[in-house]
């Protein structure tokens, strides 16, 4: 996360208890995407932004925000 000042990583990690280990890996990069962003928030945008598009496994992402309770 070496993209965001420190201010924006501390809240970012703040979040991190409330996901598996697995699965953090995976938010933690849509958090930091959707802030840096511009324009619409989707996984897309956001996979484009953090250099991901053409990752393999990118159902992935969009599972985290699925199974969300």
């Amino acid at each position: 996360m070496s993209h965001l000042p420190i201010r924006f990583t501390t809240v970012i990690l703040s979040f991190a208890p409330l996901f598996l280990q697995r699965s953090w890996r995976h938010a933690e990069v849509l958090l930091t995407g959707a802030i840096l962003v511009p324009g619409q928030r989707t996984v897309t945008s956001i996979l484009r932004i953090m250099g991901l598009k053409q990752k393999r496994r990118f159902v992935n992402y969009h599972r985290v925000l699925n199974r969300a309770a």
